[in-house]
């Protein structure tokens, strides 16, 4: 019989490769048919390997998630940057590739983050999701987050509504 880990850990700059590879299959899968095709691809090809690998060098807060050695999510996370928001921890970005989705994976890494905020000392967390990505929304809605504030981001002159879910 085999078991796999599950583990979830600090990234290091060898790990650039297996997140750029989850970053551009969650995004196409969460994002396809809302952020439009010409901005999406354009994000999508601005954060390779590279790009990853110096975030993570210039001390990004980025956690992954493993199982069996295979990184098949991450998670950016630090200060919140919306100052007219209380809470002074967010977690960025959040994503778990799509044929991992729905496992559980997801629960565990945003716990993970918050922990890590908390001990930096940050109370309080925020997270933002786009309005019409129905996953994220119910995902953040279940793990107990209050819808707050509201937000636009615009891609390719499209403006699309986004969501502040705090925990106190």
């Amino acid at each position: 019989m085999n078991t796999l880990t599950i583990d979830i850990r600090r990234a290091e700059p060898q790990d650039a490769t297996s997140i750029a590879d989850v970053h551009h299959e969650s995004w196409k899968g969460a994002y396809a048919g809302i952020i439009p095709h010409k901005a999406l691809s354009s994000m999508l090809s601005r954060r390779g390997s590279r790009w990853w690998a110096d975030a993570i060098r210039r001390a990004a807060s980025v956690l992954v998630i493993e199982i069996g050695g295979e990184v098949v999510g991450y998670a950016t996370l630090g200060r919140n940057r919306a100052r007219e928001l209380p809470q002074e921890g967010e977690i960025y970005e959040l994503y778990v590739r799509p044929e991992y989705q729905g496992i559980g994976l997801g629960t565990r890494l945003f716990a993970a983050a918050r922990e890590k905020l908390a001990a930096h000392g940050l109370a309080g967390l925020v997270v933002w999701a786009l309005e019409e990505n129905d996953n994220a929304v119910d995902f953040y809605a279940r793990a107990g987050g209050r819808d707050i504030a509201e937000g636009v981001e615009v891609f390719d002159a499209k403006a699309l509504r986004k969501v502040a879910f705090v925990w106190e």
